[in-house]
């Protein structure tokens, strides 16, 4: 079982939880003095708002918890983030289900202890029995997985090391790795992945990871690896590169969704493709001006050497279609507009499949993880064009994340297909730490669970 989570009730402190409405018209105290207890701490329901009741002996006994208007289902992130080491029980939901109440619980409740001389001890929220342990336990364990992977500098979090994290899960699912890496990116016909990662110390990579029956439905995963961004020749100014090491978060979603889909079970043939790069700078740097020929055999002008994920997603993405795949969803870290349109928790997706869009948007609803379709405005593809070649790579300052979408299309043939341009990062809010965080993967996750079983 996941660590913040526990199946044994012994000792445990009862937690209610309230929006500011259903306390406000709540008639009779949950328990004794309950009244009394919030009154004195100015307690009415709002969000992130925390009283804790001691007991006779003086420990814990009870938790008050405000949940404001319940729009967030995920704000039980903003608890398990103050409280202190112990076990919980869930007494009253506040409306919320139990499901997300236990994605909450365990987001506010991790720590990136890794290069901490003390490590956490988080609270531990009681599952219920009639609960789904090993699924509620697999979602926080990814989702765990995925920040970690995030949150670790660049200098211990290269490709190789993306490499390492990808052939773990390979070794303990059963599942096949093939990984090129080098000057065989340009032998093996990867020739962008290979211009944007040269620089670097580190040699760029193109990993192909395969698991499952052939004769499931065929599902491909592509995830940007790029380790740290330093922009290349167009060099980010220092406060833009300050957290460039979650560029690979995009990569750190999809090994996530493979390590739920394999570890669920999920009868998919799951094909997981991660190009992983530096995009440092150096005397053979790729610049401004260059025309690269992509594994498509598309010629791209390089406008900035900063909108360089899309260089490699090309590369993958072309892969991927190669082997005609059921359905393909990519996540990249890939523009700073989405989040200028959106904000750094609404997790940006782009397709033309309608069914796949609405199965999408049921998963999020479900989960409680949030989502929001973007167009894919095909008269903004003139923004990509170029006099020499067949794409620019950048589109300019208008429409920055459908540019890129619309970019990636250009090098995508498949039946369906679904592009998810996140931030994989978050800012502190609702007590919950700042740093890698999950954005769109359990939509996503809901939407598969549903889709094949």
């Amino acid at each position: 079982m996941h660590k913040s989570f526990t199946a044994d009730p012994t000792g445990a402190v009862d937690v209610f939880l309230y929006t500011t409405e259903a306390f406000k018209s709540l008639e009779n105290d949950p328990f004794p003095n309950a009244r009394a207890f919030a009154d004195g701490q100015a307690f009415t329901g709002a969000s992130g708002q925390v009283v804790l009741v001691p007991g006779e002996s003086g420990g814990l006994a009870h938790v008050l918890y405000g949940l404001g208007k319940g729009k967030d289902a995920l704000a039980v992130a903003g608890l398990s983030a103050k409280l202190p080491k112990g076990s919980y029980r869930i007494v009253e939901t506040g409306s919320l289900a139990f499901q997300q109440i236990a994605a909450g619980w365990a987001d506010g409740a991790y720590r990136f202890d890794r290069y901490l001389k003390e490590k956490a001890a988080p609270p531990q929220l009681v599952i219920p029995e009639d609960a789904d342990a090993d699924g509620l336990s697999r979602e926080a364990d990814a989702c765990a997985l995925l920040r970690d992977l995030v949150n670790t500098p660049a200098a211990d979090m290269g490709p190789q090391d993306i490499q390492a994290a990808i052939s773990d899960l390979a070794e303990q699912f059963g599942a096949k790795l093939t990984t090129i890496i080098g000057e065989e990116l340009l032998t093996q016909n990867y020739p962008m992945v290979h211009a944007v990662g040269r620089a670097a110390v580190y040699e760029p990579r193109f990993m192909e990871l395969e698991w499952g029956d052939p004769s499931h439905p065929s599902l491909a995963l592509v995830g940007k690896g790029v380790t740290f961004d330093s922009g290349g020749l167009d060099i980010k100014p220092g406060s833009g590169m300050r957290i460039m090491k979650k560029d690979m978060g995009g990569s750190a979603h999809v090994i996530a969704l493979s390590q739920l889909i394999m570890s669920a079970n999920l009868p998919v043939h799951l094909k997981l493709y991660v190009p992983s790069v530096e995009n440092a700078v150096a005397g053979n740097s790729f610049r401004p001006g260059d025309i690269l020929t992509s594994r498509k055999g598309l010629t791209v002008e390089i406008d900035n050497t900063d909108a360089e994920g899309r260089l490699i997603l090309a590369d993958a993405l072309t892969r991927a279609c190669e082997e005609t795949p059921d359905l393909l969803i990519d996540f990249a870290t890939l523009t700073g507009a989405a989040r200028v349109a959106l904000g750094p928790e609404l997790a940006p997706f782009y397709t033309d499949d309608e069914d796949i869009a609405d199965a999408i948007e049921a998963g999020a609803s479900e989960s409680g993880d949030p989502v929001w379709r973007m167009p894919l405005w095909d008269p903004y593809l003139a923004d990509l064009k170029s006099p020499i070649a067949d794409l620019v790579n950048s589109g300019g300052r208008f429409a920055g994340s459908i540019t890129a979408g619309l970019f990636l299309k250009q090098f995508v043939d498949a039946k369906s297909w679904t592009h998810f341009d996140v931030w994989a990062w978050r800012l502190g809010k609702y007590g919950r730490p700042e740093g890698g965080a999950p954005c769109g993967l359990r939509a996503v996750w809901h939407m598969l669970q549903t889709r094949y079983k």
